[in-house]
């Protein structure tokens, strides 16, 4: 497979969960420490991680910046974080505690201005594009709210001003393990030939990661389906 494997670690309070559909209410803690899920990560040859601040994402600022530290500190993992970066002071604090990339999803939507100044500042290679999205419109805030900003054009807008990276979760599918959206993923590519797009959600086999693969997605972020033992890391290090 030439797909990029990218295994997620969601932290609330500290730990390592999960959350069904973005839902805060419910959630699954499958470990204390986020450190022993990275850890055990890159024992078997994974080289890139996806951490998601929860906590940050409903505060609008970042929190668990010491886990992040922890992570890069204690690791050589290469990863990219996102949730709640809302200012420079966040963007600083997430690379000064490792983060070799961040996401940015409702800054996009919610000051645009300051998101391109990022891009303008760090570099399109440091800036990965948050499109989360229910029912083809854009979430914000932690996937509590929804924008009128439809998924498409939004995308479309943002790689006009060179963003190349973009992490694309429909919200429907993240933590069913129903399968992922690969129609909709087909559909941004169809539309930008160039963009670097993870795939987000839903995926509950190594078939569902094949399928991904088959239609030419750059990459993919798995999180439940390794937690719930659906793809064991073995599968994944093939």
């Amino acid at each position: 497979m030439n797909i990029e494997i990218i295994p997620a670690i969601d932290i609330l309070d500290g730990k390592c969960v999960r959350l069904a559909k973005g839902d805060y209410a419910q959630k699954t803690v499958y470990n204390e420490d986020p450190l022993e899920v990275a850890k055990m990560f890159e024992a078997h040859g994974i080289r890139r991680l996806h951490v998601v601040d929860l906590d940050g994402a409903k505060a609008q600022h970042i929190v668990n910046f010491d886990v992040l530290e922890r992570l890069a500190t204690h690791t050589s993992l290469v990863i990219d974080f996102g949730g709640g970066l809302k200012s420079g002071f966040d963007l600083n604090v997430a690379f000064d505690c490792g983060a070799q990339m961040v996401t940015g999803g409702s800054i996009a939507v919610n000051n645009p201005e300051l998101f391109q100044r990022w891009i303008d500042k760090f570099g399109a290679d440091k800036i990965i594009l948050g499109a989360d999205c229910r029912d083809n419109k854009v979430s914000v805030t932690g996937w509590t709210e929804d924008s009128n900003e439809e998924i498409l054009p939004f995308i479309e807008k943002w790689r006009k001003q060179g963003i190349s990276k973009v992490i694309c979760t429909d919200i429907s599918c993240d933590g069913m393990l129903t399968g992922p959206n690969i129609d909709l993923y087909k559909q941004i590519l169809a539309a930008n030939a160039e963009c670097h797009l993870i795939a987000s959600g839903g995926v509950s086999c190594i078939e569902d990661v094949q399928k991904l693969d088959a239609a030419h997605i750059p990459g993919v972020i798995v999180g439940e389906a390794i937690y719930e033992g659906k793809i064991t890391l073995k599968e994944l290090v093939k």
